[in-house]
C-alpha cells in the first residue's frame, strides 16, 4: 500500500495538484467533449440521411401518383398534354426505379400496368376512373409506409396481369367511340395509346 500512498501525498501536492488541473483534467474534458461530439454528429448524420431517404421514395411516390391522375382522363387531353403526361410518368418510373428501397422494381412495374390502363379505360368517365385512381394511389402510399410489404401489394397482381390475353372488348369499344366523339367536336384524330404488352418475369 506504500505506492498508493505516494500517490495520494503526490496529488495532495502542489506540483502534483498543479499537473492534474493544468494537463491531465482538460486533456480528459477534451476527450469526452470529442467522444459526446462525435456520437452527436452521428446521430444527426443518420437522422438526416434518413430524412432526405424519406423525402426522396415521398417525392417519386408523388410523382407517380400525379402521372396516374393525368391518366385517369386521358382520353380528354390535348397530344401535347398527353406528351408532357408520358414523360413525367417516364421520369417518376425511373426515379422509383432507383430508390434504395425493398420492391421499388415491383412497384414501378405495378405502376406502369396501372398506368397504361387507365389511359386505355379513360373513357369510363369519372366514377370507375375515379374508383382506379384512389386505388393506384392508396397501394403506392401503402407501400411508401411499408416497403417490405411490396410483394404482397403488387407481386399477385403483376402474377395474375403476366397471364392475361388482352384489353377488354367493351373497354376497347368504348375507347372508339370516345374518338369519335374528339374528332366530331374538335375534327383532329386523337393519339393512339399502345396498349401494354405483358413482360415476363423471372
Amino acid at each position: 500500500m506504500d505506492w498508493w500512498t505516494d500517490i495520494t501525498d503526490w496529488i495532495r501536492s502542489d506540483d502534483g495538484w498543479a499537473l492534474l488541473t493544468g494537463a491531465v483534467f482538460p486533456f480528459l474534458a477534451i476527450v469526452v467533449a470529442g467522444v459526446i461530439g462525435a456520437l452527436i454528429g452521428r446521430g444527426a448524420t443518420r437522422r438526416l440521411v434518413a430524412q432526405r431517404d424519406r423525402e426522396s421514395r415521398a417525392a417519386a411516390v408523388a410523382s407517380l401518383i400525379t402521372a396516374g391522375r393525368s391518366a385517369a382522363t386521358w382520353h380528354s387531353l390535348t397530344p401535347a398534354a398527353k406528351e408532357h403526361s408520358e414523360s413525367l410518368a417516364s421520369a417518376a418510373d425511373i426515379q422509383v426505379r432507383l430508390l434504395p428501397v425493398s420492391g421499388a422494381a415491383l412497384a414501378a412495374d405495378w405502376a406502369a400496368h396501372q398506368l397504361q390502363s387507365m389511359r386505355t379505360n379513360s373513357v369510363n368517365f369519372s366514377f370507375q376512373a375515379d374508383q382506379t385512381l384512389d386505388e393506384y394511389r392508396d397501394r403506392l402510399v401503402g407501400w411508401l409506409r411499408k416497403p417490405g410489404r411490396a410483394k404482397k401489394l403488387f407481386g399477385d397482381d403483376l402474377d395474375a396481369w403476366k397471364y392475361d390475353a388482352g384489353p377488354n372488348a367493351l373497354s376497347a369499344e368504348q375507347q372508339r367511340w370516345a374518338e369519335e366523339q374528339l374528332v366530331a367536336e374538335t375534327g383532329a384524330a386523337p393519339e393512339h395509346v399502345p396498349l401494354l404488352e405483358p413482360t415476363p418475369r423471372d
